[in-house]
């Protein structure tokens, strides 16, 4: 009794397993799906999740740059570019090199530094060196013509002095006018320069360069061989200074400076009577 029941006598073998059915009503269940592997994506790159941007590189710094770039006091460096100068076509105008120069300074810089001078000064205003020196100028010219000089001498002189007070006011008013054609026309040409320095710096050039033939008009005639080579060499000096005065006060290259004074150095030839016109 003690062997059966402790299963002596039987197979001691475990019993096969039997599959166990389905509950009634139900079909087998199907086969398991063939398992699939998850393939890792290439190293060094970042698998993008959904609403996230896809990053190149090392993903960790990326996600560090990004976390640091949306925390509060943190921001992102960005430039703009500027299209004028990826172009080219567009460059600062030259500014001013110093302050306005003395009256002194300012005469003396037309005749032995002009260049510095008028880049110097193209954006002040010179009325009142530009108005006494023509002022001046005016009230000598007559006396540097042969017949005028006559007139006025001939003349009394409550007839002289207001003839000759016109004559200069005359140089003034025509300084003026042509100073401003001129700077009209530099404008036109594509300048960028101010209509104040432009005619006064035109006035005093059309005065200094014409003071030595004055001078020595006032005492061997304005008909004198000498007097008529340095009306020419300081009409063509005069061109010059217009010249790189215009170049310098409109940005120009040196033909549109000419041109753009070229009305007033015919003018000058008429005026100042070079033995031409």
């Amino acid at each position: 009794m003690a062997g059966f029941r402790n299963g002596r006598g039987r197979d001691n073998r475990p019993p096969q397993q039997q599959p166990q059915q389905a509950p009634y009503g139900y079909n087998a269940a199907p086969p398991p799906y063939p398992q699939q592997q998850w393939q890792q994506p290439p190293q060094g790159r970042q698998q993008p999740t959904y609403g996230e941007p896809e990053y190149f590189g090392d993903p960790h710094q990326h996600q560090q740059q990004h976390a640091a770039a949306n925390n509060p006091g943190h921001t992102q460096m960005f430039s703009v570019d500027d299209p004028y100068a990826q172009a080219g076509g567009y460059q600062a105008p030259p500014v001013p090199t110093g302050p306005r120069l003395p009256w002194k300074q300012l005469l003396s810089g037309i005749v032995f530094r002009p260049a510095d001078t008028f880049l110097q000064m193209r954006d002040h205003a010179v009325w009142g060196p530009a108005l006494i020196v023509t002022f001046l100028y005016g009230l000598l010219a007559i006396f540097g013509f042969d017949q005028a000089r006559e007139e006025a001498l001939n003349a009394t002189i409550s007839t002289t002095i207001p003839y000759v007070l016109m004559t200069a006011l005359g140089f003034v008013l025509g300084g003026l006018i042509l100073g401003a054609v001129t700077h009209t026309l530099a404008r036109q040409l594509g300048g960028d320069g101010a209509w104040q320095p432009t005619v006064g710096l035109s006035m005093l050039i059309m005065s200094i360069t014409d003071a030595p033939r004055l001078v020595f008009a006032l005492f061997l005639g304005g008909e004198n061989g000498l007097v008529q080579i340095l009306g020419w060499a300081t009409w063509l000096a005069a061109g010059a200074l217009l010249t790189v005065m215009v170049s310098r006060s409109h940005d120009l290259p040196w033909p549109k400076a000419l041109g753009a004074s070229a009305i007033q150095l015919v003018a000058l030839l008429s005026l100042i009577k070079l033995g031409t016109l």
